[in-house]
C-alpha cells in the first residue's frame, strides 16, 4: 500500500473516531508500529493531524498537555459541574467503601452527600477536610502532594489503593475520547486513577460537555469503563450505552 493511500485512510479514521491508537491502525491497516508511527509523525508535520502519546487525534480534537490549577478550573462551567456532582452524590448508598478522586467536579460532589453510614477514600486533601469537618468516615491516602491540583499522588498511595476494594468511585477527567478513553496529564496522577479504578466495582466519571474529544497525555481508564455522567454530550455520543445525562 502506498503511503498516500495509507495517510488518506488514516485520515478518514480519524474523521470517524476523532483519535486512534498505533495498535488500533496496525490492526486496521495490517501494517507494522514502525510505519503507524512514522505515518503520524510524517501527517503531524503537515498539520492534518495531531500527535499524541500512543497514536493520533484529529485537528479538530482538543488537546491539552498541561493540567490547570484548581482555581482557574473551579469556576469553569459550574452550574453544570454541580448538576452532575448533585446527581453522583444521590448515589451513594449505606455501608457503600467510596473513592473520591481529587478534582473540582467531585469536590462539588461535597455540599450534597448525605449517606453518613459510608467510609470515603480520596487522595483529595480539600476533600478529605470537609468531609471531616461535617462528621464523615474519612480515609486519606498517604504520599506527595501536588501543589496545582492539590492532589497526593506517588507510589506510596498506589500500593494503598492496591489493598482497597470500592464498592463505589467517581472520578474526574480532563479529557474523554471514544478512542483515548479518560484522559489527564499528570503521568503520576494518572498512575493514582488508574490504581483506584482498578478497585472500583461501580465506575463514575464526572465530565461536564466540554470535555468531549479533548485529548489529555495519560489515559487512565478506557471509554467504556462504567457511567458517563454528563450535563449533555455531543450528537456521535448519543448512541453510547454508558452515557447518563443529568
Amino acid at each position: 500500500m502506498l503511503s498516500e493511500q495509507r495517510h488518506a485512510m488514516i485520515l478518514d479514521l480519524l474523521n470517524q473516531r476523532h483519535s486512534i491508537t498505533v495498535t488500533e491502525l496496525t490492526e486496521l491497516l495490517d501494517i507494522s508500529e514502525s510505519t503507524a508511527r512514522r505515518d503520524i509523525t510524517q501527517l503531524d508535520k503537515e498539520g492534518r493531524l495531531t500527535k499524541v502519546f500512543g497514536g493520533a487525534v484529529s485537528s479538530d480534537s482538543l488537546y491539552l498537555s498541561q493540567e490547570p490549577t484548581v482555581a482557574q478550573k473551579k469556576d469553569l462551567n459550574k452550574e453544570e459541574k454541580i448538576r452532575i456532582a448533585r446527581y453522583a452524590a444521590s448515589l451513594i448508598r449505606p455501608h457503600d467503601f467510596v473513592y473520591l478522586d481529587a478534582g473540582t467536579s467531585t469536590g462539588y460532589m461535597l455540599e450534597h452527600i448525605q449517606e453518613k453510614d459510608a467510609t470515603f477514600v480520596t487522595n483529595a486533601v480539600a476533600h478529605a477536610q470537609k468531609l471531616a469537618a461535617k462528621g464523615f468516615h474519612v480515609i486519606l491516602l498517604g504520599g506527595t502532594l501536588k501543589q496545582s491540583t492539590e492532589a497526593i499522588i506517588g507510589t506510596s498511595a498506589s500500593l494503598m489503593l492496591n489493598d482497597y476494594h470500592f464498592s463505589i468511585g467517581f472520578f474526574g477527567a480532563n479529557g474523554v475520547c471514544k478512542e483515548a478513553g479518560y484522559t489527564t496529564p499528570d503521568t503520576e496522577e494518572a498512575l493514582i486513577k488508574k490504581s483506584a479504578a482498578l478497585q472500583c466495582h461501580k465506575f463514575y466519571a464526572l465530565c461536564d460537555h466540554s470535555k468531549f474529544n479533548v485529548v489529555s497525555s495519560v489515559t487512565f481508564a478506557p471509554f467504556a469503563r462504567g457511567i458517563l455522567l454528563t450535563d449533555s454530550c455531543p450528537e456521535d455520543y448519543k448512541g453510547a450505552k454508558n452515557i447518563r445525562i443529568c
